[in-house]
């Protein structure tokens, strides 16, 4: 099975009836958790769950960096990725669907109408992509929607191109990455977002950080601006 049917599988609805449904959420989405009311320390606390059955996340990560033989594999920089999480996201817009990796991430009734965001750093309370294991890379997105003011628009949204030399983009200095322990956990979240006539695409990727003698097990993520594109 390829990471991508990995994806779709978690769709199931068994997994889905433990969470709470919300506008945000549509059937089907992997792990169907409302993205926008996951606060940081719900994140957090969530992290923290994935890493225990491996003793922590500084310890599972120097697992993951190691070959069969007990032999550390040594970082490259710049960091790369060859699979990715994605998750899309629909504001002051009109029946907004948004389809990749043959799956509707979003898919909205013709005349429902999509609130614009709620606070000016909205981008903060995005959680991790609950679509994962995407591999590098599906036919572009295709987006449907009408702004604010009712005029349709439509667009094809080439996530390959945009990330086409596979760099994980952050802003972390080389210096402050470990360089025998995995940098990163899993691909990066790649995340779309339709704003009245605006789509803006995002990366962010959870980079690991050097122990100090007063920083332990600790790390970074931000959600950084890749494309924009005004319709």
């Amino acid at each position: 099975m390829t990471k991508a049917g990995l994806g779709r599988l978690a769709s199931a609805t068994p997994v889905r009836k433990f969470f709470t449904a919300s506008s945000e959420t549509w059937p089907g989405k992997p792990f169907a958790i409302s993205s926008s009311h996951r606060s940081p320390l719900s994140q957090a606390l969530l992290t923290a769950l994935l890493c225990l059955p491996i003793f922590g996340c500084q310890h599972a990560m120097s697992m993951s960096n190691s070959d069969s033989g007990g032999h550390v594999v040594r970082n490259e920089f710049p960091l790369r990725f060859k699979d990715h999480n994605f998750e899309a996201y629909c504001y002051d817009t009109i029946g907004c669907s948004v389809l990749y990796n043959d799956f509707y991430h979003v898919k909205q009734e013709p005349d429902e109408v999509a609130s614009p965001p709620k606070m000016q750093n909205y981008k903060k309370y995005w959680g991790g992509a609950l679509y994962i294991g995407i591999d590098n890379f599906p036919e572009p997105a295709v987006v449907k929607w009408k702004s604010k003011d009712g005029v349709p628009h439509e667009a094809q949204v080439d996530i390959g191109n945009i990330f086409k030399d596979e760099l994980i983009l952050h802003n972390v200095p080389q210096e402050e990455i470990p360089v025998e322990t995995a940098a990163t956990i899993g691909g990066p979240d790649v995340f779309l977002e339709v704003n009245d006539r605006t789509i803006n695409v995002y990366m962010k990727a959870m980079i690991a950080l050097k122990d100090t003698a007063t920083r332990k097990s600790d790390f970074r993520q931000e959600v950084i601006l890749a494309w924009s594109h005004t319709y």
